[in-house]
């Protein structure tokens, strides 16, 4: 049986690949293994069952490095190119003879430079690239898949299962990275605003606002090179990706006022809004843009519990963490 570590020690070779390699560079999520050649991506699912994803065996890798690339299609065609076996005969490489040990999804690689959070940095992100962006997403929410199945996923019952999942998981961060009256008036306007908005929400539903979306787009998972490329659509959890377009559209627009970006915030909704045709989505912003900074503000308060992270990123991760659910305040605020 060759362990995943072998795997990783082996792909960290240039003799690994089918193509001409000088060097190999390996980053590391807390769910993948990502290896970055000079012109590729090879991206390798972790053996890890989380309860929210599962890629524990062989066979449930090779599926969800499928559902990746089939997802990631939709708005980044050329970009998601194959899912490639690992093999093992007297060595272990990409496609080659013997044993299939693992999975990569191959994907080309795009330079860092152009991803859109360096183009904030360097001020190099307009209205007109903006724009841009709106019309792509309004016309993928429009050719997205919806069913009754998938409109469940943005029911009040569902909204309210995510949101309770929300409190509990971040009960232990209380007094760390999220202020005790934060915690409180976050969980009493949010509580009130889905008490008070039963009709809102079903109506969102019957009027087929809830789609297979992206699940998670920012401003880290956007390339801007020859074409705009939206990318890393979440493939492990249909809960995570079928959403009210709503609350897709909230994502970027809080990503941008996270960023200090408000003017291009505003912009992006208001484009969006033309381009989809869907005003009443406004009545449900600040509501799912609370719900998204709260959860980057639980996701970022994790790295405190990860033994793998360094007493500085933690350092780093408590005010990353702090600033997103001040802002997730700011948006309850508005309920």
């Amino acid at each position: 049986m060759v362990s995943q570590k072998q795997v990783i020690e082996a792909l960290r070779k240039p003799e690994a690949y089918n193509e001409e390699v000088e060097q190999v560079e390996l980053k590391q999520t807390h769910i993948s293994f990502v290896f970055l050649t000079r012109d590729f991506v090879y991206k390798i699912k972790k053996a890890v069952n989380f309860g929210f994803l599962d890629f524990s065996t062989l066979e449930k890798r090779r599926f969800f490095c499928e559902k990746e690339l089939d997802l990631n299609k939709r708005l980044c065609k050329d970009m998601y190119l194959e899912v490639v076996p690992i093999t093992k005969s007297d060595v272990i490489k990409i496609g080659g003879e013997g044993e299939t040990v693992e999975y990569a999804v191959k994907m080309k690689r795009i330079a860092d430079d152009k991803m859109m959070t360096r183009l904030l940095e360097e001020g190099k992100v307009d209205k007109k690239l903006v724009d841009k962006m709106a019309k792509i997403i309004a016309e993928f929410h429009k050719k997205a898949q919806t069913s009754t199945r998938v409109g469940e996923f943005g029911s009040l019952s569902m909204v309210e299962t995510n949101w309770r999942e929300n409190f509990e998981q971040t009960e232990e961060f209380v007094g760390k990275t999220i202020a005790p009256e934060s915690y409180s008036l976050i969980k009493e306007k949010v509580d009130n605003f889905m008490k008070n908005n039963r009709d809102l929400f079903a109506r969102r539903v019957s009027d087929n606002k809830i789609r297979e979306c992206h699940g998670d787009i920012h401003s880290g998972n956007i390339f801007v090179a020859d074409k705009i490329y939206i990318f890393d659509a979440i493939e492990f959890n249909e809960r995570f990706r079928c959403c009210d377009v709503a609350s897709e559209v909230a994502f970027l627009a809080m990503d941008l006022e996270f960023k200090g970006r408000e003017d291009l915030s505003s912009f992006f909704v208001e484009r969006y809004v033309k381009y989809s045709k869907d005003k009443e989505l406004e009545k449900m912003l600040a509501f799912y843009k609370c719900y998204r900074a709260y959860v980057r503000g639980k996701v970022t308060s994790f790295k405190l519990n990860d033994s793998i992270v360094s007493s500085k990123e933690k350092s780093a991760a408590t005010k990353e963490a702090s600033a997103y659910f001040e802002l997730a305040a700011q948006y309850a605020r508005q309920l």
